[in-house]
């Protein structure tokens, strides 16, 4: 099992409010698949 994946081999979005790329984070592994914005401001502010 891999411990360490350098950050540029993370997987990328773009944020659906700010337009801006996001790296996925360990936090969102289960939910991956439906995160669309890139923090809670953007959420909110949508």
């Amino acid at each position: 099992m891999v411990k360490h994946i350098p950050k540029g081999d993370l997987p990328e979005k773009i944020c659906a409010h700010c337009q801006r790329p996001f790296r996925w984070r360990k936090k969102w592994q289960r939910c991956w698949d439906q995160v669309i914005y890139c923090s809670e401001r953007c959420r909110r502010s949508r």
